[in-house]
């Protein structure tokens, strides 16, 4: 089984939950980008928060884009991380399977996994060999032994590929300590 450790960035209203980005890590290094082209850029732009810590980590032209028109939302779709929705569950779908039958692992993941599960629709649409699950880090660090420390993130922070390779240092650290 391989462990992998995920993110997404969503906008969620309370009813839905559309996917901005998701970033993979496995464990032997592999790892994945990917950004929604078919995102809802209007709801995101009237949201506060995705606007101040989601939007300034996605693709951007070149240049200084946030001095020159902070009011609008500039957004490099020519940027190959950028994706149709349905071409990012087809290259999940094969990342996630191209090690064997993969252990999914994020930080405060439940809205996270209802993202992934969506890619393919309902949840009872995932594809064969993807769990219906995904392992919760805070869960772990609840196992931990006393005194273990989290180390920071320093970078990149709601910036799915950086927060998910900050799951992967967390656990790779739990792992040393004998846990998860």
């Amino acid at each position: 089984m391989t462990l992998y450790a995920y993110d997404t960035e969503f906008l969620e209203d309370g009813r839905t939950i559309e996917l901005i980005s998701i970033g993979i890590v496995s464990e032997t290094g592999r790892q994945y980008y990917a950004v929604n082209a078919d995102m809802p850029i209007r709801r995101i732009r009237k949201h506060q928060w995705l606007m101040d810590n989601v939007v300034p980590g996605l693709p951007k032209p070149a240049g200084d884009w946030n001095n020159h028109m902070p009011h609008r939302w500039l957004f490099d779709y020519n940027n190959p991380v950028v994706k149709r929705r349905e071409r990012i569950a087809d290259e999940v779908h094969d990342f996630l399977l191209a090690e064997g039958p993969p252990s999914l692992w994020g930080d405060y993941v439940a809205y996270d996994h209802v993202v992934l599960a969506q890619l393919w629709g309902r949840m009872i649409d995932l594809p064969s060999g993807l769990p219906m699950f995904t392992h919760d880090l805070q869960q772990a660090l609840e196992r931990a032994p006393e005194g273990f420390e989290v180390p920071e993130q320093a970078t990149g922070l709601h910036n799915a590929l950086a927060d998910a390779r900050h799951v992967m240092r967390v656990l790779r650290e739990l792992r040393e300590v004998g846990k998860p």
